[in-house]
């Protein structure tokens, strides 16, 4: 028995840590996916953690019984040859992108909290991010793992200092707030995107962790909490900005802002924390990124890693918030490619279709759905 495979909670905290980043801990991406609904997108949270728990635990089930590397093996199952290709090319490219991304929040980090040069805050998260990545899929696990229960105790604590000192948000700040322009204009669309995007970056590390899992029962859990902290957190958020509205929409950075209202320290603090989460979403990036072309651990995989951390590097002086707004919805439009084909492949090892394939057709189906139960789990 391998004593190293990973248990219930650290694949929950895995999986919460490669969602959660730059975006996400700021507060950036709940206001332009969510906030701006007002109350309406209270739902698309809610509809949104099912999701996450949902799709998670496919993803790592199917990472388990394809004894996945890399994405590559879930997304041609899911997608098939010509769509499992398009969607390859999609996550790849979002894999660079995200990693571009965290450097830039990294950057508007240091540049709105310390007043120092926003290349200072991206060359250091790339330096730190190329040297966990090096470590191997251990190391990322590990360093994703390490943060993510820090990051929840503070946007609870945040969150809940913020709804008591200014009270449960009322019409005025759903006023202020439905005045904004939401990155997706309709909330269960936006919800639906808000996931997809998230799990094609996702889906980099949770395909090779389900390989490295300790059984179906131990996905399950893993993918049912990661998918109820995701909401948790995200709820916290979500409250904390509606409490905050409109001055929080103004910021690069609105829980920042949120922190500082409590005090200049908390604030400092919060800063060291959502650093942590940029750190940890650009290690899953880099290393889901660089795994796609070479073999882990090998130096070919070095290589590479150096060149893309320089190149994100660069990118990155595109600057944070315009990258969410442009980038993330894009992706997620791509990502729906994804999930639809998780669930056809669901539904279809459970013959749901048998009734509608025709004869010949339904044989070869009937075959390649024993070829495949050999590999289960």
């Amino acid at each position: 028995m391998n004593t190293k495979k990973f248990s219930a909670l650290k694949v929950a905290f895995a999986y919460i840590g490669t969602v959660v980043g730059a975006g996400f801990a700021s507060g950036q991406e709940i206001l332009q996916f969510f906030s701006y609904f007002g109350y309406w997108g209270l739902v698309g949270l809610l509809l949104a953690a099912g999701l996450f728990v949902y799709f998670g635990y496919l993803i790592i089930k199917l990472g388990a019984e394809l004894k996945a590397d890399s994405h590559l093996p879930v997304i041609k199952y899911a997608g098939g040859e010509w769509i499992g290709k398009v969607i390859d090319y999609v996550i790849t490219f979002f894999l660079f992108g995200a990693l571009t991304v965290m450097a830039a929040g990294a950057g508007a980090l240091f540049s709105e909290q310390l007043g120092l040069p926003q290349f200072l805050g991206s060359a250091l998260l790339i330096g730190i991010t190329l040297g966990t990545v090096l470590l191997g899929l251990n190391g990322v696990i590990s360093a994703i793992s390490f943060v993510v229960p820090v990051l929840l105790v503070s946007v609870l604590a945040i969150s809940g200092y913020a709804l008591v000192s200014t009270g449960i948000p009322g019409g005025a700040s759903q006023a202020a707030i439905r005045g904004g322009n939401p990155a997706v204009p309709f909330w269960p669309f936006s919800a639906l995107v808000y996931v997809s995007y998230n799990l094609i970056l996702a889906v980099a590390v949770l395909a090779p962790m389900g390989k490295e899992s300790a059984g179906l029962n131990t996905i399950r859990k893993g993918a049912l909490w990661g998918g109820i902290g995701l909401g948790i957190g995200a709820l916290s958020i979500f409250l904390a900005m509606l409490a905050n509205m409109p001055q929080a929409a103004k910021y690069e950075l609105p829980m920042i802002f949120v922190a500082g209202q409590i005090s200049p320290i908390i604030k400092t603090g919060y800063a060291l924390i959502l650093f942590l989460e940029i750190y940890t979403t650009a290690v899953g990036s880099l290393y889901g990124f660089s795994v796609r072309f070479t073999r882990p651990q090998s130096k070919q995989l070095k290589l590479l890693a150096a060149g893309a951390g320089i190149a994100a590097l660069a990118a990155a002086q595109l600057g944070f918030t315009a990258l969410v707004r442009i980038l993330f919805p894009l992706v997620g439009y791509a990502g729906i490619l994804m999930l639809g084909g998780l669930v056809y492949q669901q539904l279809k090892s459970l013959g749901i279709f048998k009734a509608f394939i025709p004869r010949p057709a339904f044989k070869k189906y009937e075959k390649d759905r024993g070829s495949r139960g050999k590999d289960k789990i």
